[in-house]
């Protein structure tokens, strides 16, 4: 992996060293992966990937980059610990409490239901090993108001708890995408490549696209994002993309002290065709472009977010849309492997209400789906 240098925010934007707290919990950047067409069975002139799955060694994935910034926050503002939110095999969750815990912060992880699958099993273990406190909630209404209960109590005992919001996505999270779009820029220029037309990415939270296009803006690029839908509708929304955008625009307008030339009000097209019969539901076109991005460039992706994304770029790659044209794929999965001692572990340790996953069968498409009635980790 390459030398870990400081976020590229703060070389943009020095002024903002000493206002926005940051704690180095990645390696950055992250590598640039790049192929030629030829060979390969696909039609553009240029395919990078960017790997954001190595981004860290414990776990890593997207949400280091927001972690950076989050838990800095956090430890400036006295917390003890942390709160956030997600479904009950949320990538999201495990991160912030892998990285709290580096951090030497307590982590909730507060919990809503989900469509069974392997991975939940997985990153329930992966949590509970690590040190989260993982709350069952009915829904996100409840989820909502155990929050305030904890901050609450916390707040009495002169211990605050600071609150992460679902995928990282505020405005301070975002600024690790920003750094995201300036550090893509100066890998581009020092490689002598011009940058890509397209960046396709999982849609989640929204956090990464906002902070990313607007990295991007400031880098002085046009590249244009494609958003792949993974959540509903009204959580990957133009409306909460345009909110988390201008809001951290006003953000570094601030820190930085100086006018950013930027259009606050460009949202990129969303594509809704990918997400299937909903949120991490398995798709058969997911699971075939997870098979094929292993194929072809050794690419671990997941089912839920990335495997649905590479699949809308599998689709206009075979389509003739990208024909000719420079494409990037920006890789938001963790590929680091989960302590053999939190799988082997008893899932009887958890909080009762995750028992279910562990003895309910996951969904058909499930790689680890077997007839016998789901109790494979």
């Amino acid at each position: 992996m390459s030398e870990t240098r400081r976020p590229a925010l703060f070389e943009i934007f020095p002024a903002a060293i000493g206002k926005l707290h940051h704690l180095s919990l990645g390696r950055w950047p992250t590598p640039l992966d790049i192929h030629a067409g030829d060979g390969l069975d696909f039609d553009c002139a240029q395919l990078l990937i960017k790997r954001d799955d190595q981004s860290a060694d414990a776990y890593g994935g997207n949400k280091i980059r927001k972690l950076e910034f989050l838990l800095a926050d956090a430890r400036a503002g006295g917390a003890r610990g942390v709160i956030t939110f997600g479904v009950a095999g949320s990538n999201h969750a495990l991160a912030t409490t892998v990285c709290a815990s580096q951090c030497g912060l307590e982590s909730y992880s507060l919990l809503t239901r989900q469509t069974n699958a392997s991975y939940v099993r997985r990153n329930l273990l992966c949590g509970h090993h690590a040190g989260a406190r993982l709350m069952a909630c009915e829904n996100e209404a409840d989820a909502a108001a155990t929050s305030r209960r904890l901050v609450a109590e916390a707040q009495a005992l002169g211990e605050p708890l600071y609150v992460i919001a679902g995928g990282g996505s505020s405005t301070i999270g975002c600024l690790g995408f920003v750094s995201a779009g300036l550090e893509l820029a100066a890998q581009l220029s020092e490689a002598g490549l011009e940058p890509p037309e397209l960046i396709y990415l999982a849609l989640g939270t929204v956090g990464t696209a906002a902070g990313l296009q607007l990295g991007l803006r400031l880098a002085g690029l046009d590249t244009r994002l494609v958003p792949i839908r993974v959540v509903r509708e009204d959580i990957g929304s133009p409306e909460r993309f345009r909110r988390l955008y201008r809001g951290t625009l006003d953000l570094l307008r601030t820190v930085a002290r100086q006018p950013l030339k930027v259009d606050a009000d460009e949202v990129p097209a969303i594509r809704h065709d990918f997400v299937g019969p909903g949120y991490a539901r398995f798709t058969t076109e997911g699971m075939a472009a997870i098979e094929q991005a292993r194929r072809w460039f050794g690419l671990p992706l997941d089912p839920t977010y990335t495997g649905k994304a590479f699949a809308a770029l599998l689709a206009d790659l075979r389509a003739g849309r990208l024909h000719g044209r420079r494409v990037m794929f920006w890789d938001t999965y963790s590929s680091r492997p989960l302590p053999p001692a939190a799988l082997a572990a008893d899932y009887h340790q958890l909080p009762a209400p995750f028992h279910w996953y562990f003895e309910h069968p996951v969904q058909p498409l499930d790689p680890g789906a077997n007839p016998g009635g789901g109790k494979r980790v």
